[in-house]
């Protein structure tokens, strides 16, 4: 069976589940579709670019004719799959600064499935047996179910938010399915079961921070405070991102971009001025490597257009 036929397999496995695939570049992590900046706008993207994660898919003949093409690896979006994925990471041992905190050093930690372990241990819970699959690093991946109901949160991404070398994988994200394979080796199903549930010790830690409230009428402001109005609230946004605690990275680069979206779809805002200035806020963490770029534009995109659903307007008194 050749390469090609091997993922297709894979990727028509995967989606039985119920989880939507999308092809990644063969041998790599790096989604094989294209981006923003060079959509055709044809096509799934003729009423508007679609990004890999409203892309993916379950229907089964638009994998076939995708796979058809190439020995494409197969990504899977969490939080379309009604997944949220935690990633145990493993230090590197060739890399001197790969060393855990103090706190969780002088606690024998060695990784995150360590941490996870003594997390816990401190909620007095087990960390229950679901579908796991080993990485070509030694980390492991934990699918559990998201919450779900009229309480539930609704869970993005988090970078070393439940600790050290722990990421979670959820809306706005996505992982590398089982069966993929990368030049430093594949990833493999080491338990097979179903996910269950994320447990609830683990839901109260990952849960973001309420948006911002919205008012119910324009926000007006005396003839000429507009501007200076305008001024405060991206200064309040970036001094949001710019002062963000370690654990909240991500969902505060989110956040600030849900309250800018509201004032770019109020027409008070260029996107552009928006984004840039988000990314700039971002830039102490981008340089820590607290996450990426492309993570960082994922995050301000996906705010802004969450923000896009409540316009905000601002009114300048008669």
């Amino acid at each position: 069976m050749s390469g090609a036929v091997e993922f297709l397999t894979v990727a028509l496995e995967t989606a039985a589940r119920g989880w939507p695939v999308f092809p990644l570049r063969p041998g790599t992590k790096r989604p094989a579709l294209h981006g923003e900046t060079n959509c055709p706008a044809t096509g799934a993207c003729a009423g508007g670019h679609q990004a890999w994660e409203q892309r993916a898919t379950i229907d089964l003949d638009r994998i076939r004719r995708a796979w058809s093409t190439g020995p494409f690896n197969i990504g899977i979006p969490p939080g379309r799959a009604g997944l949220v994925v935690v990633d145990l990471d493993t230090a590197d041992p060739g890399d001197p600064e790969d060393v855990p905190p103090p706190e969780w050093a002088q606690l024998g930690i060695r990784g995150g499935a360590d941490v996870l372990a003594l997390l816990a241990e401190r909620a007095g819970q087990p960390v229950p047996a679901t579908y796991t699959v080993t990485t070509p690093s030694g980390g492991r991946h934990l699918y559990f179910l998201a919450p779900t109901g009229p309480d539930a949160p609704v869970l993005r991404n988090t970078i070393g938010g439940l600790g050290w070398h722990i990421d979670t994988r959820a809306h706005g994200g996505y992982v590398v399915a089982a069966g993929s394979l990368t030049p430093t080796g594949p990833y493999e199903v080491a338990d097979d079961r179903d996910p269950v549930p994320l447990p609830g010790w683990l839901i109260e830690r990952l849960r973001p921070p309420p948006p911002p409230i919205v008012p119910a009428a324009p926000v007006v402001s005396g003839r000429g405070r507009a501007s200076r109005y305008l001024e405060a609230a991206l200064a309040a946004e970036t001094y949001r991102v710019h002062n963000a605690p370690t654990k909240q990275r991500n969902q505060s680069l989110y956040v600030a971009a849900i309250a800018l979206g509201q004032l770019v779809a109020g027409g008070a805002l260029a996107e552009h001025d928006a984004r840039a200035a988000l990314m700039s806020a971002a830039g102490r963490h981008l340089a820590v490597g607290a996450y990426s770029h492309r993570q960082a534009e994922q995050t301000i995109a996906s705010g802004l257009r969450a923000g896009a659903k409540r316009p905000r307007r601002i009114e300048d008194a008669a």
